[in-house]
């Protein structure tokens, strides 16, 4: 298990000890953390499981995709730390992991 803590809009705080090989977005619905909506189930088709990775972990999750740009074109308030949580595999390397959820999605 890796912790990974997500702040949600209002500032409450999830943490949450995930499966390793889950994404963040499976643990974001699995504990119903708020303004994580993701319509496509994580396929990488919409851009509604959107989050700002937090900046001392921009390096560990890396770039977005391709695809995932293309799907961050609908996102709302895209900043440079701006990810789909779908996208982000928990392992050991983001124990620790915090990604903050934008006030609404696209």
């Amino acid at each position: 298990m890796t912790n990974i803590s997500i702040i949600a809009f209002d500032g409450t705080r999830f943490d949450i000890a995930a499966q390793d090989g889950s994404t963040v977005m499976e643990n974001a619905v699995r504990n119903s953390v708020p303004g994580i909506d993701a319509e496509c189930g994580g396929a990488c088709a919409c851009a509604t499981c959107h989050v700002y990775v937090d900046d001392a972990w921009t390096e560990k999750t890396g770039q977005p995709s391709a695809m995932e740009e293309d799907m961050l074109d609908f996102a709302v308030d895209v900043r440079p730390t701006s990810r789909l949580s779908c996208q982000i595999k928990v392992g050991p390397a983001l124990d620790g992991l915090i990604v903050h959820v934008p006030e609404r999605q696209g």
